[in-house]
């Protein structure tokens, strides 16, 4: 998976870290185990106890975890706030999970206005014939995906109408439940341009789960304003879905 994100990519490199760090952790007390055992499997005596009640080891193995933890826990508090801070978005869109398929409303910024359902899409092709699949994406096609211009900081507010959904898009970092009776939120800003694809991870959504699929084509400022334009063309505007959750600011 490539990070489509600043904070996607902070999350792997966190975790590499992490890894990396495990991975010496592991190399460091097998290796004293493995020399413990060699050096003293022929001590008795005083030799065989020479680190019992030894002060000084119990300090420097209680002191590294604890400068170890403190390590980690400071960079991964530090993303995670980040990721909790949707405030001064550019857009605002609200994404409203149904049984099976996305609804958005464009609430803030440009496109406000813009609503619409968002379902599976198979090309006719492939319904008639699957062995005309070109590529594992024609699988995880909708009709309207979700557009957004690049470089620009997305809100997105989640609701749900009927059970619990969650809107994952992990090229993005994105994952948020989308609870009834709640209104949350989450964000992201990408820098690159391309089509991002995901799927509800939650099992709540029933029979049709494979069907709620999540597609974010992120646009250049130009092919944005067309598609708006589109959308707010002839054809009138999709009614804005009413979630049981009212409320669209915390």
């Amino acid at each position: 998976m490539i990070p489509g994100t600043r904070i996607t990519a902070e999350f792997y490199d966190l975790h590499m870290l992490l890894m990396v760090g495990v991975l010496v952790i592991i190399c460091v007390a097998f290796g004293l185990m493995i020399y413990s055992v060699y050096s003293h499997r022929k001590a008795v005596g005083r030799r065989a106890g020479q680190f019992h009640q030894n002060a000084t080891v119990e300090i420097i193995w209680t002191v590294i975890p604890f400068v170890t933890l403190l390590g980690t826990a400071w960079p991964a508090a530090r993303i995670l706030v980040g990721l909790k801070d949707s405030s001064d978005a550019d857009i605002t869109i609200k994404a409203t999970g149904l049984q099976w398929k996305w609804g958005y409303d464009y609430l803030k910024g440009d496109g406000e206005g813009v609503s619409f359902f968002s379902n599976l899409y198979v090309r006719r092709t492939l319904a008639v014939d699957s062995s005309t699949v070109q590529s594992d994406n024609n699988r995880l096609e909708v009709d309207n995906p979700v557009v957004v211009p690049v470089n620009k900081k997305i809100r997105m507010v989640l609701a749900a109408n009927d059970a619990i959904h969650s809107w994952h898009v992990p090229a993005l970092g994105v994952k948020q439940d989308a609870i009834p009776g709640l209104a949350r939120d989450t964000w992201f800003n990408t820098p690159k341009i391309g089509s991002y694809r995901g799927l509800c991870s939650i099992e709540a959504c029933g029979a049709g789960r494979a069907c709620v699929l999540i597609v974010v084509n992120v646009v250049s400022d130009g092919d944005y304003k067309k598609w708006v334009d589109g959308k707010k063309g002839p054809w009138p505007p999709t009614p804005m879905i009413r979630a049981r959750s009212e409320p669209l600011e915390r």
